[in-house]
């Protein structure tokens, strides 16, 4: 299979393993009251789909949960040179290897962990754009909650509103993201790529996911 290919379908299996899992939660076919099962709960649907897709006996898809990606630079995330992923992916054949990397986070309205879980987003989103420039063809972010505090709150406090992606929000690359606190939460974040953020809403939940 031509490495194009191969990496056009990696995306379509994480794309329609968003849609589903997105439905499922929001209509009660799935239930996840934390972000370790929300985890588990979007690996089985990977996983059920990314089978479907090995196509021939050469086809092979692997998932692994909470597994390393070593780096050779430090990352804002884990403050070392290598980085615990969510979710990694392998999809290859005799020939051709496809990886993808997926971050994952899951805000509950009950768990209001802010404005920390805010500056969470961007150091994963650091960390994804880390992971590209090491080989990782594809990288995701994936967020699901609650609360609309995330999506369309007025407004922020001075000291941490740099952190801001709620709907229709965007981010220019290079711009400094900096938490103003007199104690800081971690050091300020500056991100390579360009990013608009929109949302979507399925019933009383709402997601967020971003291709690094």
């Amino acid at each position: 299979m031509k490495k194009d290919n191969q990496i056009q379908l990696t995306n379509e299996i994480i794309e329609t393993a968003y849609r589903l899992l997105t439905h499922k939660l929001a209509h009660g076919g799935l239930t996840a009251n934390n972000e370790a099962a929300f985890q588990l709960e979007f690996g089985h649907i990977l996983k059920t789909l990314g089978q479907l897709y090995e196509f021939r006996v050469e086809d092979k898809f692997h998932l692994e949960f909470e597994t390393y990606i070593h780096l050779n630079e430090q990352s804002i995330k884990s403050k070392s040179d290598k980085a615990r992923v969510d979710l990694l992916i392998t999809y290859q054949d005799e020939n051709t290897k496809t990886k993808a990397a997926i971050e994952l986070k899951f805000f509950k309205k009950s768990n209001h962990r802010e404005p920390n879980n805010r500056y969470d987003v961007f150091k994963d989103l650091s960390n994804l754009e880390l992971y590209k420039e090491k080989g990782i063809d594809l990288c995701y972010f994936i967020l699901a909650t609650d609360h609309e505090h995330y999506v369309n709150q007025d407004h922020y406090s001075n000291d941490t509103a740099d952190f801001d992606f709620r709907d229709n929000q965007t981010y220019k690359a290079g711009d400094e993201l900096e938490y103003k606190t007199a104690s800081p939460y971690g050091p300020s974040i500056q991100l390579k790529n360009d990013y608009t953020f929109k949302w979507d809403k399925v019933n009383d939940l709402h997601f967020l996911i971003l291709k690094v």
